[in-house]
């Protein structure tokens, strides 16, 4: 397995299968993410798709996914 960091470009995440919300509007603004493997996530922004990739753990990404689906960031919407 390659190492991957946070940071690196995403287009550098070989075998990254990105997916983005169906609520994606036309200009492709979205996150987009990848499951790396069983233990490993990325995102990124589509306007950017070879810019930064975040990686997570399972683990944060299940705390992450968890809080969303919770509304806990939902005070971040402008």
């Amino acid at each position: 397995m390659d190492k991957r960091e946070n940071g690196m470009a995403a287009d550098q995440i070989a075998g990254a299968r990105w997916q983005k919300a169906r609520a994606s509007d036309a200009k492709n603004d979205c996150v987009e993410v990848a499951r790396l493997s069983e233990n490993e996530f990325a995102v990124r922004n589509s306007r950017y798709p070879d810019g930064p990739a975040l990686i997570y753990t399972k683990g944060e990404w299940d705390a992450f996914t968890d809080g969303a689906g919770k509304g806990e960031f939902s005070n971040m919407a402008v």
